[in-house]
Formats: C-alpha cells, sequence, structure tokens
C-alpha cells in the first residue's frame, strides 16, 4: 500500500496524432508479454481500451505456481492503493448527495485522533492530514495478517501520531484512507463493501471487483509472489487492515471500464472530479499525475502482498489502461511507457532480458562494501553460488543479473550497476539519477 515513485519518466515535447482504435498493434504488445513470459520476470494481467472500446487484453503467467494453474483475463489480484481512487470517488459521491462536506474536522467520526479539530476530510483525501503513517510502523509485519476492529485500528492510529501539522504539506498516508472508510461507513451506515458494490460497481458493471479476496468464486483469485533467488508465496494482507487504502481486488479489464467510468462522469459530476484532479505538491484525491511526453494522464499506482499495479487515464485520445502483477521482477513503468508508446505512435525497442554468465572470478572480484559518503549509503554485494545479490544496508535483498562483464542489472527497480574493478568502486544508474560507491 505503500506510495511508489513517478511511475513515468516526463520526456521531451513532441506533437503526435490521436491514435485512432482500429489501428493499434495488439502483435508489439503480444511479442512484449512473450519476451517476460519466456524470461520468467513478470506474471499478471493487462487492459488498455479507448473510451468503452477494449484494444487490448491479455494475461501471463500462473495464478497458482504450486497447481501450476495458468491465469486468464478472468483472474482476480489485489489492486493495493488502486482502492484509493475507488475510495476518493465513494467519498466525492457521497459529498455530492450532501451526506458528507469535505471540509468539515474529522473530529465529528474521531475526536481522539490527534489534531482532529484541524484536520478535514478533505486533507484525509490529498494526504495533508500530517496523520503518521502506520503502515511504516516497525512492527506492522507483526500484526497486518490479522483481523483487526475500528477500535484496533484507530488506537494503533492515534498511537502514532501526527508528522506535521494539517495543510502545512503533503506526505502519503495510508491512515487517510483507513479513517476515510470508516467515515464512509458512519455516514452511510453500511459496510464499505456495500457502498462499492451500489455506487461504482453495479452502475458501472464491474463484475470482476470486489472488496477484499473474492469467496464466492475463489478459483478466479490469484495467489502472489516474491523474487528473492526464485518465487516466493506471499502471505495475504487481512481485509480488515487496508480497507479502501488497498483492500480492493479487480482485474485489468474492470480497472479500465472504472476509469472510463470515472472520467466519462458515470459515477461523480465534472465538478467533484476536477476536485479530484487538483495536484497539490503531487497529490489530488486519490489521483496523481501520469505524465507521458507531451500527454498527461491521471490515475494510481499499487503493491502489497507481491501484487502490484498501474491504472489510469489520458483524456486526449480517452485512453484507460490497466496492468496488475501478482510476481513481479520487472519495473511495471517500463510496460506501461511501452503500452503508452503503442497509442501515442512513439514506440519503445522490445526489453533485452538475455542474461550472461559471469566466471568465478568475475564474481568474486566484485563482492564486498560499497559506501558512498554523500548521500551517506551502503550497499553489498554478496554471492549465494553463481547468483549475485545486492542490498542497500537495511533494504531486502535482491538477486542482480549480468548484462556484460562489468554490468548488472535489476529490472524491477530499474538498476543499473557498472563496476571498475581495478579501482575498487561501482556507478549506480538509476531513474536518472547517478551514485559512485567504494569498496
Amino acid at each position: 500500500m505503500k506510495r511508489t515513485a513517478t511511475l513515468l519518466f516526463l520526456f521531451g515535447t513532441l506533437s503526435s496524432p490521436i491514435l485512432k482504435a482500429q489501428e493499434f498493434n495488439t502483435n508489439r504488445m503480444d511479442s512484449l508479454l512473450s519476451v517476460m513470459d519466456k524470461n520468467n520476470v513478470w506474471m499478471g494481467s493487462i487492459a488498455i481500451a479507448q473510451g468503452d472500446h477494449l484494444l487490448y487484453q491479455k494475461a501471463i503467467g500462473y495464478t497458482d505456481l504450486a497447481q501450476k494453474k495458468k491465469a486468464t483475463i478472468d483472474t482476480r489480484y489485489g489492486i493495493g492503493s488502486i482502492s484509493k481512487t475507488f475510495t476518493a470517488t465513494l467519498v466525492l459521491k457521497t459529498a455530492e448527495l450532501r451526506k458528507l462536506k469535505l471540509d468539515e474536522p474529522i473530529s465529528t467520526f474521531f475526536k481522539d485522533i490527534p489534531n482532529a479539530g484541524k484536520i478535514t476530510v478533505r486533507q484525509l483525501l490529498n494526504h495533508s492530514s500530517g496523520i503518521h503513517n502506520i503502515t511504516d510502523n516497525n512492527d506492522y509485519l507483526t500484526w497486518n495478517t490479522k483481523p483487526q476492529t475500528e477500535k484496533e485500528l484507530v488506537e494503533r492510529i492515534i498511537k502514532g501520531g501526527t508528522d506535521f501539522a494539517p495543510g502545512s504539506k503533503h506526505a502519503y498516508s495510508n491512515s487517510n484512507y483507513i479513517l476515510l472508510t470508516y467515515i464512509l461507513e458512519k455516514v452511510w451506515k453500511k459496510d464499505y463493501a456495500f457502498l462499492l458494490k451500489q455506487y461504482i460497481c453495479k452502475p458501472l458493471n464491474l463484475q470482476e471487483t470486489t472488496f477484499g479476496r473474492p469467496k464466492n468464486n475463489s478459483q478466479d483469485a490469484s495467489e502472489s509472489y516474491r523474487f528473492t533467488q526464485e518465487w516466493t508465496l506471499e502471505p495475504h494482507t487481512d481485509n480488515s487492515v487496508p480497507l479502501g487504502a488497498g483492500a480492493v481486488w479487480s482485474t485489468p479489464t474492470d480497472l479500465v471500464k472504472f476509469f472510463n467510468g470515472l472520467f466519462g462522469h458515470k459515477i461523480i459530476n465534472s465538478t467533484s472530479l476536477e476536485e479530484m484532479k487538483k495536484i497539490d505538491q503531487g497529490f489530488g484525491m486519490g489521483l496523481f499525475q501520469l505524465p507521458f511526453y507531451e500527454h498527461l494522464g491521471f490515475g494510481h499506482t499499487g503493491g502489497i502482498d507481491g501484487y502490484s499495479s498501474v491504472a489510469g487515464h489520458f483524456d486526449d485520445g480517452n485512453y484507460n489502461v490497466a496492468l496488475i502483477s501478482n510476481a513481479n521482477n520487472y519495473n511495471n513503468n517500463e510496460i506501461l511507457k511501452f503500452s503508452l508508446g503503442e497509442l501515442y505512435k512513439k514506440p519503445f525497442p522490445l526489453p533485452d532480458l538475455a542474461e550472461i554468465q559471469w566466471t568465478e572470478e568475475e564474481i568474486s572480484s566484485v563482492v564486498g562494501e560499497y559506501k558512498s559518503e554523500q548521500p551517506p549509503i551502503q550497499i553489498n554485494i554478496t554471492r549465494e553460488g553463481n547468483k549475485v545479490l545486492g542490498q542497500v544496508v537495511g533494504q531486502p535483498a535482491f538477486q542482480l543479473k549480468a548484462k556484460d562483464k562489468n554490468t548488472l542489472v535489476q529490472p524491477q527497480f530499474g538498476v543499473r550497476i557498472v563496476f571498475e574493478r581495478s579501482e575498487n568502486k561501482m556507478t549506480l544508474y538509476q531513474n536518472g539519477h547517478t551514485l559512485v560507491l567504494k569498496k
């Protein structure tokens, strides 16, 4: 449920024509997914639409590795923080119906939250409340798989306190949307699952979207995996923990329907949508900007329990794109960029995922601790057999793949490391940044 960095690089401004639906090159998308499938770096599903016309949909990989069960376009996945877009939509719908005011203080609902009399519903929506993000707590992974009551979660939020004065800045916090879930339930006197179904799923005919892991047809629900040195089954966070911050399950096909309906004013009106799209310090209400060359979209990313996702809408072509993965060792940003490149006729090359094998001497020569002074970062390079691992101190280790005799890469994080063995140093490249570390 944690926010990832901005998904798309902002490229140069070049004019490009709007694509006609029949011109979309499905063969190129098939080739991209084939490369990822053959190299076992990504499992999941993708859908691309223009308005309500579906241009492309496909799933690759497995929903259950142990049973070798193949994914289909009907496979459902956890969408993580894209849930926040659904929740923000429900809050704006509630405000339209005059059952809630965006600028009323949350003390109406939670008197004991620090600064409750100063924090507004609007500030929860755009992450300017200052309420501490409880999923950042060191003990989070000790209780997140266990059911939590409203009393227990609110007490955890109270204990976490505040990180800054309300409205003074913005910082991503899942606590905001947990509280918004409870506010919706208090105002409507209905649970979140009912509100999601009644005010979003039914009007838009989203048949595969549910609150929490689907129970009535669990054969369509995927397991999720994290890559260490192999795919490892991930435990699932209990639905009662992320709530409207991250507990919605869906398919990419339903997500493109949702974004098409949201931006087509089929759920909330244009005034409410403009409220959601107001960006302050990078944050809207359940939306972020997605820039691509001169094109600007709005959407959200998600990540929970090994699931990762991104979905968004681009007005200038009326495009809706969504992808969800249940096993990801490749950067979703690269898939999204490739997809948008096909839509806007700015094609990207197919990824080169070929790997070479380093010799014993080549591996041994780079193993060690590498440090930089500014910023103060240490990266340890270790080995397990013929596998090379990298680890930023304080974070989990990740496997690196050799691209040439001096270069290791990690596609999921967009990491490239170039070694200069004779000088006992390495240069780290990631997201346009460069950092030199010495052994």
